[in-house]
């Protein structure tokens, strides 16, 4: 017989002499029939997005699997997906249009990609991984999280439509704090107390909405639009504070990692040192993800003009896609291919870390979709051409996979519209001049 139990079942027990409860996490009982929704509200479990970069594409030689579809066999940079094959698609063949701009190498391919279009070099604004957050997870606690390998803040291609990039957190130390300190509210907690603080917070801001409104109408229109542009940062504390003063709805696959060792998030100069760091960045986002803290979420293992190196070695990957010369028997960049080859394989375990979670009928990796992407086609060349793309995760059942997906000559902006339509983006035409899209990417959706 199967039991029935709801969100606020605990445990109850007694301790040196006083009453203790403990509660329990989510069990297949707490869902509904179909393992798909929390069956006391009847919620869907939620969608999450991804984004994570590697610099300096997949270099030379022929790395475009011959068929396309889900028969292919994946080429030797990407083996260390092989786990994963059946759960990702690889986009081939597509490019960045300049439309007579200026090719600003390391950084506009991937503007292309993230915002579908390409003006001025440093101009960045309103990438898809924001796009996204403002349909899925606008109230969240964290708008995004993201995260840099390398220990640089300016390694992040997120960027507000308001505001611009956002810096990456570069300290795993530092992100546990963010999210699992003392702000941090189990979902799956018998009780909830909103923290006194942020009561106190969120009534000062109520206080004062009366004074703003008269401040609008008062203010002549230069100071309108300064208020405006405050009252809107004003706007996103208090969706945030709301958050908080919230009972958060509970998770069956949440839980609080352990505390973290100190990691200061300092520079680190070899590319063994930053997939560490992209390990324990990888199990924070997981139970970021799992636990409703964001459903966002961005990884970058450094700048495209990356300075990371091999143990022993005194040139960086980004040096070596200049001097060093093709292997005439293998058509490639052998010490590049070592780059690209461990990028994917630590692409493979940042998969697998979410495919690992189960959450009702699926998995946390299905339930989201993660956006790999990198600056450059051929780095040697530094090209917007045949840009590599992979896409990991369905989005609870709304993108196929396990396909090689050719689009010789077509804008990767349709790839990046696709993966939005994927998302629940309502959005009808996307990007600009030759990047614009209107259209997703026939077959790929579900």
């Amino acid at each position: 017989m199967k039991h029935a139990f709801d969100r606020r079942h605990v445990l109850r027990g007694m301790l040196a002499g006083g009453a203790v409860t403990v509660g329990l996490p989510i069990l297949d009982a707490m869902l509904n029939g179909n393992g798909d929704a929390i069956a006391a509200t009847g919620k869907p479990i939620p969608t999450r997005f991804a984004t994570w970069f590697w610099p300096c594409g997949l270099g030379e030689g022929d790395w475009v699997p011959k068929k396309a579809g889900t028969d292919y066999e994946l080429p030797g940079q990407l083996v260390g997906l092989k786990p994963m094959q059946k759960k990702l698609n690889f986009f081939t063949g597509s490019q960045v249009f300049l439309d007579g701009g200026v090719n600003g190498t390391h950084f506009t391919g991937c503007q292309g990609q993230m915002t579908g279009k390409v003006t001025e070099i440093g101009e960045y604004f309103g990438s898809i991984d924001t796009i996204i957050a403002d349909t899925i997870g606008p109230k969240h606690r964290f708008y995004t999280l993201q995260v840099a390998c390398s220990g640089q803040p300016k390694a992040t291609w997120s960027g507000r439509s308001d505001s611009g990039p956002q810096p990456a957190e570069v300290s795993p130390y530092a992100l546990y704090m963010r999210i699992f300190g003392p702000e941090f509210k189990d979902p799956n907690a018998a009780t909830f107390t909103p923290d006194p603080d942020v009561v106190l917070r969120r009534s000062v801001l109520s206080a004062i909405s009366d004074q703003r409104q008269k401040l609008m109408r008062t203010a002549g229109a230069a100071d309108r639009a300064k208020l405006d542009n405050y009252f809107t940062s004003l706007r996103a504390l208090e969706n945030k504070l709301d958050v908080q003063l919230e009972k958060p709805e509970p998770l069956a696959a949440c839980s609080k990692p352990a505390e973290y060792a100190q990691d200061d998030g300092h520079m680190v100069n070899t590319a063994d040192d930053a997939m560490v760091r992209h390990d324990l960045f990888t199990q924070l986002f997981v139970h970021a993800l799992a636990c409703d803290q964001t459903r966002v979420v961005n990884l970058a293992i450094d700048v495209g003009l990356t300075g990371l190196r091999r143990v022993g070695d005194r040139s960086s990957h980004h040096t070596y896609t200049h001097e060093e010369p093709i292997d005439p028997k293998l058509g490639y960049q052998v010490v590049c291919g070592w780059f690209q080859t461990r990028y994917m394989k630590a692409l493979n375990e940042f998969a697998a870390a979410f495919d690992r979670i189960q959450e009702g009928d699926r998995t946390l990796l299905d339930r989201m979709i993660v956006f790999a992407f990198t600056d450059h086609g051929a780095p040697r060349l530094h090209s917007l051409r045949n840009m590599p793309i992979l896409t990991l995760g369905s989005a609870n059942g709304r993108l196929k996979t396990g396909m090689h997906v050719p689009r010789p000559g077509e804008a990767s902006s349709r790839i990046s519209y696709t993966v939005m339509q994927a998302m629940g983006v309502p959005v009808g035409t996307w990007g600009t001049k030759s990047n614009q899209v209107s259209s997703p990417v026939p077959d790929v959706l579900a």
